[in-house]
């Protein structure tokens, strides 16, 4: 099944969102959890959000770099196939 541009750009969107939202979602709540706990308010908060920052910015360079990666191949192979027609 061919993809259209549609589909590969919805599908990179929900992934690289994926990154950015998740990560701070739970360093927000962990942060707030163990500032509470521990009485360290802001300290422990702002620390769990700079390294869910961290682990966005690895995880959007990791997965942009594979769909570049991916498209790049998809059309290589579409350049071949026009190649043998």
């Amino acid at each position: 099944m061919k993809n259209t541009t549609w589909s590969i750009a919805s599908r990179i969107l929900v992934s690289l969102t994926g990154w950015i939202a998740f990560p701070v979602i739970l360093g927000v709540i962990v942060g707030r959890w163990l500032d509470k706990k521990y009485g360290t308010e802001p300290w422990l908060f702002l620390g769990t959000i700079g390294v869910a920052f961290l682990i966005s910015m690895y995880g959007l360079a990791l997965n942009a770099l594979r769909e570049f990666k991916k498209i790049e191949r998809e059309s290589e192979a579409e350049k071949k196939n026009k190649d043998l027609k």
